[in-house]
Order: structure tokens, then C-alpha cells, then sequence
């Protein structure tokens, strides 16, 4: 008797424990990781992890991206509604006499979000942080209009640290990249876009950003792809859509579909960014937003078309002088080779010019020559595509000692006198100034460079290029030519006749001895 009461008072005891653990604690799997509570309306994000639909919204909407416990990172590009799910929630509910779960207030969300937001401090590091402890040459004073809106003097500069940029705008480059002439979208979407656009920069999300950012942050991708095409229409020619729409809401939203695995998301996005990206003032504050590591990771992984819109904007931020170095420090200078090298026409071309103004400053230099770039730049000399914009990447290396050592060493003084030589098939006079141009910062200062002239049989072709070149191509050349006769007559200078020096000290002995010249009259 006393037994089967203890075994029936067990078998109660772990019914009502049971039966109270799972009204109270409802299993992991129908809580939001976010959240934390059951999930009224779950979806399943691209990642494969199921989330709370509005913890979804208010994480795109914020830009942010959380980091999970098994330290996976969600991918909210996407989303589908988990009707299995929802269901077995709705179904434990009533088994555990528990209510079922109301749809979480917007600002509770919001609220959670941004805490997370605050603790994590993940990769927001501001532009000065970043330029901490990098040692740098004064900035350089790279001179451009408030508008890009036209084509202009690619090259008025105040700036003594590029070798091109005191002497002359040999180039006819236009400052708008290669990728904003292309569009591969023909929708005409526009129910959404306010007819007001502010002359000001706006401080906080403006009214005119509202609707764009809304659509962004929309779960459906039918949406956020007209959303982008819309965007890169409105701010593909009117400067007052670019400053006005350029506000931090909208670029945090734009960040998320900058990762979007579907392609024409995508590429609309990064080229709205462009888009974007040719009003000046917007330069700083785009980097700011932290676009900049996206941007490279499309250059690496990204589809063609993102590709070449993606080295178009990093050339357009790279107009700024302030984010010279940052997008330097950030990483985007071997990507920008690698397009230089192996990408398509428009993007080489982007990418080309993009390191151009990179390498007006010293640190990017550096990074170039450490990088071991050298070769291969002067190894696309010889690409009629892409030679006059790679030599102007020459001339910013030549234009420093630690790019002159290298450029020596991997013998670009015969690769420029070649393209000298082939000056028929040069695109442009301007080719040539700065090919004249990279030769004459090579021969500063080197006395290694005189038998690599000699060599490469400099002197004559420049003697050519100061019969039938340009002006200026006269001028360097004709300089070129006196540094190398200046150092021949040295040389005929230090020659030491020591035939003639032996029969002075010869005469010299006699005159002491006498005359008497035998060979024990000479003392040495």
C-alpha cells in the first residue's frame, strides 16, 4: 500500500511539474532569437533562420544586422512567411492553457534593436579612428566644382604631390565614371516619389527619403527592386534629388540591398549609389555610412554589371580628398587592381582612375609598391585599353622614392620608352606628355637611371619628341635630355688620363734628380 502511494504521488509530481514547465517556458524554437518571446507572425529570412516579421522590418529599416548566438549573421534580404510553424505555436498554446502571442509593438521592437545596435559597436569606426597612427604627407588640395553635373578639368589641382597635377590637364577624363551612361532598366515606376525636393541638405530622414526607404525595407524583392530602379532614375540627372535623398536613413537601407543575392536588386542599388555619389557634399557622408567595405566586397563577389558600378563609385568617392586614405586603409586598393586587370572595359576604365587618385596620396603608394603591383601595371602599358589611364598610376608612383626605387627595379624606363616608340598607335598627344612626364620624375635624383636610358636608347626618341611633340611634351623632354648630357659631361670630367699622370710624375722626378732619368731616380 505505503509503496504504490509513493509511486502514485510520483507519477503526480512529475505531471504537474511537467505541466507548469511547459505553460511557463515555451521551447526555443518558437522564440524570436531577437525578440525573445513567441512569435505572432514568424518568417524564414534568407539565412534559413525564422525571426518575428516586424523584428525583420525594424532591423532593415536600421541597417543593422545582428549577430546571433552561434555567431552566424541573418540574411534579411528576403523572406517567407512560416505558416508550419505559426501553426505548431498557435496549437502548443492551447495544450498549455497560455494566450497566443499578439503582434509586438513597433517602438518595443525598435527599442531592442537599438540596444543591440549600442552594445555591439560592430565596424562603426569613424573616418579619424581609421587614420589613427597612418603616417601621411600634408593633404592633398584636389580642387573640384560643387557640381559634377558637367565635364571639367580633370586635373586643376593645387597639389604638389602628383606629378601630372602642377603641369598640365593632359587627360580630357571626365570626373563621372565610366558606369552612369549604362542602365540595364527600363521601369518606369514612379507612384511613389514626391515632386518636392529640398535645396538643402537634409540633417534627419526627410520627407522626400520616407516612401524610398519604406519600399527598401519592404520583405517583398518585387518591391525593393523597383524601389532601386526608381532611385537611380530620380538621381541619375538632378543634383537637388541627389543632396536631398542622400540622407543617413536611406543609405542604411540602402546597404542591405547593396548585399541582395538577386541580381538586378543589386545592381540597381550600387548604381542609385553612384548616382548618389557625383554630388560632392554626399562623398564624406556615404563613406561615413559605412558603403565603402560593401562596395569592395562587390568588387570581389559581386555580379559583372555591380561590378562596374561598383568601381565607378569607389572612383567618384575617391574625388574627395578625405576619403583618400580611408578607402585606402579599408582595403579597396587590391580589389582595384585585380578589376584593372581582369575585369570589363567600363571597369578597368573606373578602376584605373579610381587608383589614380588613390595614389595621390603617400600611404596608398606605399600600399601599391608593398602590394607588388608594380610589374603588373607596367605590363598593362602595352593594353591600348586601358595604357593611358595606367600611366597616369606611373606617374603618382614615380613621384615618390620608394615608387622610383620599384619602377627602376622592374625596368619601367624601357616600358615608357617603348610606348614612346609606338606613338603611332597612342590614342591621344596626352598619352605621351605623360609618359615624357613619368621619365622625368624617374630622373631625379637616380644614378641608376642613366644606364637604363642608355639602354632602352632614350635619347633618341626623345630627340624626336622635341622635334614633333606637344609643348609641354617638348619641354620635359628637352630637360630629360640635359639631365643625361649634364651627367656625360661629368663623366668626360672624372675620366682620369692616368698616362698623362705618369709621365708628370715621371718629368716631375727628372726635374728633381737632375735630369738624370734612371730607375732608381724615381722615388714613389
Amino acid at each position: 500500500m505505503g509503496g504504490k502511494g509513493k509511486l502514485s504521488w510520483w507519477k503526480i509530481s512529475i505531471h504537474k511539474s511537467s505541466k507548469s514547465e511547459t505553460k511557463n517556458s515555451p521551447p526555443t524554437e518558437f522564440l524570436c532569437p531577437i525578440f525573445n518571446s513567441l512569435m505572432s507572425d514568424p518568417v524564414v529570412v534568407s539565412s534559413g533562420q525564422t525571426f518575428e516579421r516586424l523584428t525583420v522590418q525594424v532591423c532593415r529599416g536600421l541597417g543593422f544586422t545582428p549577430k546571433l548566438q552561434d555567431g552566424s549573421e541573418p540574411d534579411f534580404s528576403s523572406v517567407i512567411p512560416n505558416l508550419a510553424l505559426k501553426s505548431t505555436i498557435h496549437n502548443w498554446c492551447k495544450k498549455s492553457d497560455s494566450e497566443p502571442p499578439n503582434p509586438p509593438e513597433y517602438s518595443e521592437i525598435e527599442s531592442i534593436v537599438s540596444s543591440l545596435m549600442a552594445a555591439s559597436q560592430r565596424f562603426r569606426v569613424s573616418e579619424r579612428e581609421l587614420l589613427k597612427g597612418v603616417e601621411e604627407n600634408p593633404r592633398v588640395l584636389f580642387s573640384h566644382a560643387a557640381t559634377e553635373l558637367n565635364h571639367r578639368n580633370f586635373y586643376s589641382s593645387s597639389s604638389e604631390e602628383s606629378v601630372i597635377a602642377n603641369v598640365s590637364p593632359y587627360l580630357p577624363f571626365t570626373t563621372k565614371p565610366s558606369c552612369i551612361s549604362y542602365s540595364s532598366s527600363t521601369s518606369t515606376t514612379s507612384e511613389f516619389i514626391s515632386d518636392a525636393v529640398s535645396d538643402n541638405i537634409p540633417t534627419t530622414s526627410s520627407s522626400e527619403d520616407e516612401n524610398f526607404v519604406n519600399k527598401m525595407t519592404s520583405l517583398d524583392v518585387f518591391d525593393q527592386e523597383q524601389v532601386v530602379i526608381l532611385l537611380r532614375k530620380t538621381t541619375k540627372s538632378s543634383e537637388e534629388a541627389r543632396i536631398a535623398l542622400c540622407t543617413e536613413r536611406l543609405l542604411f537601407a540602402l546597404r542591405q540591398l547593396l548585399n541582395s543575392r538577386y541580381s538586378d536588386v543589386q545592381i540597381n542599388a550600387v548604381a542609385a549609389l553612384v548616382n548618389l555619389s557625383l554630388a560632392k557634399m554626399n562623398k564624406i557622408k556615404i563613406v561615413r555610412a559605412g558603403i565603402v567595405p560593401l562596395l569592395i566586397e562587390i568588387l570581389k563577389n559581386g555580379f559583372e554589371e555591380s561590378q562596374e558600378h561598383a568601381a565607378g563609385a569607389i572612383f567618384s568617392l575617391a574625388l574627395e580628398d578625405e576619403n583618400k586614405t580611408v578607402i585606402g586603409v579599408l582595403g579597396a586598393l587590391q580589389p582595384l587592381l585585380h578589376v584593372l586587370r581582369s575585369g570589363s572595359q567600363r571597369s578597368r576604365h573606373d578602376a584605373a582612375l579610381a587608383l589614380y587618385h588613390l595614389t595621390l596620396m603617400q600611404s596608398n603608394r606605399v600600399k601599391i609598391i608593398k602590394l607588388g603591383a608594380i610589374r603588373a601595371l607596367l605590363g598593362m602599358l602595352k593594353d591600348p585599353v586601358v595604357a593611358g589611364r595606367v600611366v597616369l598610376v606611373v606617374c603618382n608612383l614615380a613621384a615618390c622614392p620608394e615608387g622610383q626605387s620599384a619602377l627602376l627595379d622592374a625596368n619601367a624606363v624601357e616600358c615608357l620608352v617603348e610606348m614612346l616608340r609606338n606613338g603611332n598607335k597612342l590614342d591621344s598627344e596626352s598619352i605621351r606628355e605623360n609618359c615624357i612626364a613619368a621619365l622625368y620624375s624617374l630622373s631625379h635624383g637616380s644614378l641608376r637611371f642613366k644606364g637604363l636610358a642608355r639602354e632602352a636608347k632614350l635619347s633618341e626618341v626623345l630627340r624626336e619628341v622635341v622635334k614633333m611633340g606637344s609643348e609641354r611634351a617638348r619641354e620635359k623632354g628637352q630637360r630629360i635630355l640635359e639631365v643625361l648630357r649634364g651627367r656625360d659631361e661629368e663623366d668626360d670630367r672624372d675620366e682620369v688620363d692616368w698616362e698623362a699622370v705618369m709621365k708628370g710624375q715621371a718629368s716631375r722626378a727628372r726635374y728633381r734628380d737632375g735630369g738624370n732619368a734612371g730607375p732608381s731616380s724615381t722615388d714613389f
